[in-house]
């Protein structure tokens, strides 16, 4: 199956960066990929037609958590499933709500049959097992169903630590099983991806990338990283599961990053990534451009007519100067947090399809170190 719906079109000399096509029911992704982070079925302050258009989005993330306490799986699967409710007729991946179910430390208990949790919406019980996750997520047809897993909290003991990745594991196998027992509620395939954890101790992160492989899966995940630990570290237990992970699957790397993360984690051969910094941030007033990182409320910027960024071609990055955004966000106009999410997110999916392009052309790894510099200087 993994053959069928990931190719590998190229390699980067001297580096583990890597450039494929991932095929779905709803369109191929070119890798690497950014991810853009609809977490409601929405991507906050863009429409889906300037996701489509000027952000050049492939692909964007939902999360099973959210969908199921509002508006409810069910619901959606009354819709037509996740694309036609949100009217998104490209590729969707939806995160299971693990990671946002252990984030609630206080207020949820693990056991062997799953999860119980309170809602933070209105305070109601919910239980979340590996079966009812792969459950919501065919209500919900997405193209790629995440499995559920425990993130265990950073830092954390080695023995918590292998315990919960031991608990992921057949948590991962119990969702194989239930997603092999049942069919798509919609008329298109779904994927269920395997997850790695282990936290920031070597030998557990190669025992999961190895149990994983065994699933024959044309995405692998990597999850319970970037949740404290150092970029060393993050770097370092990357490097070790992509040297594990078959070649006949895209990486796909949760939760992470900044650009600088990107490009050096494309360079120890990851093919996908999703995050909310780069809208999180752009609501705050913080610019992710060709040039550096704008803080866009300081003063600097009051008389800057110039282009919020000249390298990037959507309309509002080319069309809308730096004081006029400067003016939005301190008039605190909606528009302002509309026009700097498409910039961000446009940032972000121009950076992997030049990541892209280098690996193609063969001067990645030099492309890549130039890069870094320039877009982490701040101005």
């Amino acid at each position: 199956m993994s053959q069928d719906r990931f190719q590998l079109i190229h390699r980067a000399p001297g580096s583990k960066a890597r450039a494929g096509l991932l095929q779905t029911a709803h369109g191929a992704i070119e890798t690497p990929i950014f991810m853009p982070v609809g977490t409601a079925a929405t991507v906050k302050a863009v429409h889906q037609k300037e996701l489509k258009e000027e952000v050049k989005a492939q692909i964007i993330l939902s999360n099973t958590y959210h969908l199921h306490l509002r508006p409810g799986s069910e619901l959606i699967r009354l819709a037509g499933g996740l694309h036609q409710f949100m009217s998104w007729p490209m590729p969707i991946l939806t995160d299971s709500g693990g990671y946002q179910v252990f984030s609630l430390s206080e207020r949820r208990k693990i056991k062997e049959e799953g999860v119980t949790f309170y809602s933070h919406i209105d305070g109601s019980r919910q239980f979340f097992s590996p079966e009812s996750v792969v459950d919501i997520q065919r209500n919900l047809g997405s193209d790629f169903m995440m499995a559920l897993d425990e993130c265990p909290p950073f830092p954390c003991e080695k023995k918590y630590a292998e315990k919960s990745m031991l608990l992921t594991h057949r948590w991962i196998q119990r969702g194989q099983n239930h997603f092999q027992s049942t069919s798509s509620l919609h008329s298109h395939e779904q994927i269920f991806v395997p997850i790695c954890q282990g936290s920031v101790y070597p030998d557990l992160r190669v025992k999961s990338a190895e149990f994983i492989s065994q699933f024959d899966k044309p995405v692998y995940a990597i999850g319970g990283l970037s949740v404290g630990e150092s970029e060393n570290i993050l770097y370092e237990m990357v490097n070790l599961e992509t040297d594990v992970l078959p070649e006949t699957g895209a990486r796909y790397l949760m939760g992470v990053g900044t650009p600088a993360n990107l490009l050096e984690c494309i360079d120890r051969g990851i093919d996908m990534f999703d995050c909310v910094l780069p809208s999180r941030n752009a609501r705050h007033g913080i610019i992710y451009t060709t040039e550096g990182i704008i803080h866009i409320r300081n003063a600097k910027w009051k008389e800057d007519f110039s282009p919020i960024d000249r390298g990037l071609t959507t309309n509002t990055s080319v069309q809308m100067s730096k004081a006029y955004l400067r003016h939005l966000f301190h008039s605190k106009e909606i528009l302002g947090a509309q026009i700097a999410t498409l910039q961000n997110l446009g940032f972000y999916l121009w950076l992997v399809k030049e990541a892209r392009r280098h690996i193609i052309e063969g001067s990645f790894s030099s492309w890549k170190t130039k890069m870094i510099e320039v877009i982490s200087l701040k101005k």
